[in-house]
């Protein structure tokens, strides 16, 4: 595993521990449809979240909930498609969060100190914004 794909893993998993202890049920990681895929799936009370964490190293690049960008929030909604047509509940309610993380000190082995912001409903399908 790269550097990136590292960072961004210990992130995912920091943000799982975060909705947990915020009393999220998580149902699936990782999950994939076609080539796209939803970081975390999990319901907060009634609404199901598709979550999307993305990490940073510093703000060299910008603040790292920019980076889920209108191609990026296609792709999640297509694999939250996905997800839904396997559901026995067409009605649910469903909700696009983005996890933010910034690492702000790192060892070899895992994120030692972090900022975390969580956006819920960061964006809507179809949303021209």
């Amino acid at each position: 595993m790269n550097a990136p794909q590292w960072l961004g893993a210990e992130g995912e998993k920091i943000a799982a521990r975060h909705l947990a202890a915020k009393g999220y049920r998580i149902v699936a990681r990782n999950y994939r449809f076609h080539r796209n895929e939803i970081d975390i799936i999990a319901f907060d009370g009634e609404a199901l979240c598709f979550i999307e964490v993305k990490t940073r190293a510093s703000l060299g690049k910008g603040h790292p909930a920019e980076s889920v960008t209108r191609s990026k929030q296609k792709e999640i909604a297509r694999a939250a498609a996905g997800y839904l047509a396997s559901l026995d509940d067409p009605w649910i309610t469903c909700r696009f969060d983005v996890i933010a993380v910034l690492a702000l000190s790192i060892d070899e082995r895992s994120i030692r100190k972090y900022e975390i912001e969580h956006i819920k409903a960061a964006f809507m399908v179809g949303d021209k914004g």
